[in-house]
């Protein structure tokens, strides 16, 4: 099973290679083992992944008592939540392409057998799964878990709390003693934010495509049943290392067709556009933004989650959890049992003794009885977004906004005027230069979204943009607007006043100017300026394609 470390500890020409093992630690009959290179997105500065070290040492553990060596290693993550708002959440999307670099460089220089990939944050996740389809050795991903709800003056309160305290406080609806204490108590420890935003969409997706344990998804990060998981881990490595069953062998179209469909019902995030089709596009997988729309008009959504909804993850754990949801699709034939898993089971043999949601819930839906009878994920286009858009439209926000536009090209100047009360009923406020490249990093603007629910205009008025939004984002907005403004689309020419329909029944984005003005408007545009002169922002644009392509920078998309 040692079918790539055999390559420098069983070479007598690697007898360098052998001294450097010898000194870490590793015996001659260790040198006969596999190795199994364990991979941890822990660090301090973030709840989402201030326990992931601890989680990898346990599944070191447990990987040892299979008689294989186990080593970890690190790479690096962004906390979108405290990033959120400022010039750093311009390194988040650009940070998932580093990470799955950086656990591709360590494993392939090194030889390691099988790779454990312990993700938290939202873009840990797309980044391991990345790392491991291109690797295409054995391999798997364990989930931090989601975090517990907060609570304040008797009520559950999340990150989302604090976000929209921001607008509460600016109208003045709440104290500044409220503020503060929301903010204390929005985030209660370890464990990523706990609606169904980015890192539960992805922690939910990519079990459904199969490289986890069954109810990795589910497990609270803190919970003996996340702890107990990690002792499950090394039998499961040891197994696909025995059967050589690789990512690719699981990375299946109909595994991501699976994926597609968990998101959609649960209500998960918009970036799950972006990030599936980056996984997708490692494992050579063909995935569009119209095969979002095609299983998006096919599927319900039934997830009473936030942030739109009235649940946490945790919630959806207690009733059951993923594959209480996946059992109930399974037999609505709604997924294809037949996809292989990191158990070396399908997914119709993972959920043959899963039991069924519990009796009574509401977290989720009944079939006949859904949310949004068709999905939530809705791709536009139209002259404002000739290569695509993405809305997260749940049936509370309405079918069509029209309004007239308010132009911001930063998101501070949005900011300033959501809370000097500059924005008025029937505005559509449009945030550009904010694309992967005009950011660049594509940054979420969960701050504008959030401050304008908490300032009472969450259903008074519309937000578009060329950047994207966090999974805990809700209200009328639409995302991922392509071609972006830095390239020359369609938004750079917008310009205040003019009027602008949002009509998600057709899936249509609609500038309403005439073709000589906007000839006229195009005629007079210059690219800005790169907002980045060097270092990660300039070389990610430099070479990111767009977001309807999954934001990749891998060299096939470089331009």
């Amino acid at each position: 099973m040692n079918r790539y470390s055999r390559q420098v500890t069983q070479n007598p020409l690697q007898s360098g290679a052998r001294a450097m093992l010898h000194a870490v630690g590793l015996t001659e009959k260790d040198l006969e083992k596999p190795q199994v290179g364990i991979v941890s997105m822990g660090w301090e500065g973030n709840p989402c992944n201030m326990h992931l070290n601890d989680l990898a040492k346990s599944i070191k553990s447990s990987v040892q008592t299979q008689d294989l060596v186990g080593l970890i290693y690190h790479t690096i993550g962004v906390s979108d939540g405290i990033s959120m708002g400022s010039s750093g959440m311009r390194f988040s999307l650009p940070s998932r392409d580093l990470i799955a670099e950086s656990i591709e460089t360590v494993a392939s220089a090194q030889w390691y057998d099988a790779v454990i990939a312990v993700a938290g944050c939202d873009k840990n996740m797309p980044g391991s799964i990345m790392a491991l389809a291109r690797l295409n050795r054995p391999g798997l991903m364990v989930y931090g878990g989601t975090i517990k709800p907060g609570c304040w003056n008797g009520k559950p309160i999340d990150i989302i709390s604090a976000f929209e305290a921001a607008g509460q406080r600016a109208t003045g609806s709440i104290t500044d003693k409220d503020f503060r204490e929301i903010a204390r108590h929005a985030c209660p420890g370890a464990g990523a934010c706990g609606g169904m935003y980015t890192a539960n969409t992805m922690a939910s997706a990519i079990e459904a495509l199969g490289m986890t344990v069954p109810f990795d998804s589910s497990y609270p990060a803190v919970s003996d049943e996340k702890q107990a998981e990690t002792g499950q881990i090394g039998e499961v490595i040891y197994q696909l290392l025995e059967k050589d069953l690789k990512p690719k062998d699981i990375l299946t179209r109909e595994a991501f067709e699976n994926a597609l469909r968990v998101v959609i019902v649960l209500g998960g995030s918009t970036n799950a556009a972006l990030h599936l089709i980056a996984m997708a596009r490692a494992a050579q997988v063909p995935l569009t933004l119209n095969d979002f729309q095609t299983m998006s008009n096919k599927t319900p959504l039934l997830g009473d989650l936030k942030p739109s909804g009235r649940f946490v993850m945790e919630d959806l754990y207690n009733v059951g959890g993923v594959p209480a949801v996946m059992k109930m699709l399974l037999e609505n034939d709604l997924l294809h049992g037949s996809c292989m898993t990191i158990t070396g089971r399908t997914v119709e043999e993972n959920l043959a003794e899963v039991p069924a949601l519990t009796a009574g819930q509401e977290v989720i839906k009944p079939l006949d009885q859904p949310v949004k009878t068709t999905g939530h994920l809705q791709i536009l286009y139209g002259n404002l977004a000739t290569e695509g858009a993405v809305a997260k439209i749940t049936g509370k926000e309405g079918d069509r906004f029209d309004g007239s536009a308010r132009v911001f090209d930063t998101e501070e100047e949005a900011m300033e005027a959501i809370l000097g009360g500059k924005i008025k009923t029937g505005d559509v406020l449009v945030l550009r230069y904010c694309g992967p490249k005009g950011g660049p990093g594509m940054p979420e603007m969960l701050r504008p979204t959030s401050a304008i629910v908490g300032a009472g205009l969450g259903d008074k008025v519309a937000l578009i943009t060329d950047g994207r939004f966090s999974g805990a984002t809700h209200g009328f907005v639409v995302g991922h607007i392509t071609p972006e403004a830095q390239v020359g689309g369609m938004i750079a020419l917008v310009e205040d006043g003019d009027p602008i329909t949002i009509d998600t029944v057709n899936r249509v984005l609609t500038l309403g100017v005439s073709e000589p003005v906007l000839n006229a408007r195009r005629e007079s545009w210059s690219a800005p300026p790169l907002k980045a002169d060097a270092g990660v922002l300039l070389r990610y644009a430099r070479t990111v394609s767009s977001a309807s392509d999954g934001c990749i920078t891998d060299a096939a998309s470089a331009t």
